[in-house]
């Protein structure tokens, strides 16, 4: 019987994650999108990979954008533990707590971009969808493995 929680059903949509753009920025008419593989500009179109936006554009990483590199590594984490579970080899505890910090990683590289561009006239607006669905997976998927195992207060 499949109660909509299967190995199968989490991995599908831990790896989704990784498709989603983690924080939209628009700014007077144009996108800028931050995924966990690089960033996509609209004006002009361009794609700047995580490992060349890291180590070859810039000398160190922007304040804005500093809990980047670590939601990647939050969430590449949770993509292994899910990959483990169609072995049997899951801890939701892991899988969902990494998300849940991988969340927030998003939610401070959103709340970075909001504040830098705030002051910069025009009209802007800030979309955490990585936050958003982040933690829409842990809750829809991990927090009811947690409270059917007993694994805390949860």
């Amino acid at each position: 019987m499949d109660d909509g929680s299967s190995p199968e059903r989490r991995l599908v949509a831990v790896a989704s994650l990784g498709l989603l753009p983690w924080t939209v920025l628009l700014f007077d008419g144009e996108a800028s999108l931050v995924f966990g593989f690089g960033l996509v500009n609209t004006n002009p179109p361009m794609l700047v990979n995580v490992y060349e936006y890291l180590f070859v554009h810039t000398g160190s990483l922007p304040p804005r954008l500093q809990a980047w590199p670590a939601g990647i590594v939050l969430h590449a984490g949770a993509l292994a533990s899910a990959i483990g579970g169609i072995r049997g080899l899951e801890d939701a505890r892991l899988t969902g707590g990494l998300l849940a910090f991988a969340g927030v990683a998003h939610a401070q590289v959103a709340y970075g971009l909001h504040r830098s561009f705030m002051g910069a006239g025009g009209s802007v607006a800030v979309v955490p969808l990585g936050t958003l669905a982040t933690w829409a997976v842990v809750y829809w998927y991990y927090l009811p493995l947690a409270r059917e195992r007993g694994l805390g207060p949860l």
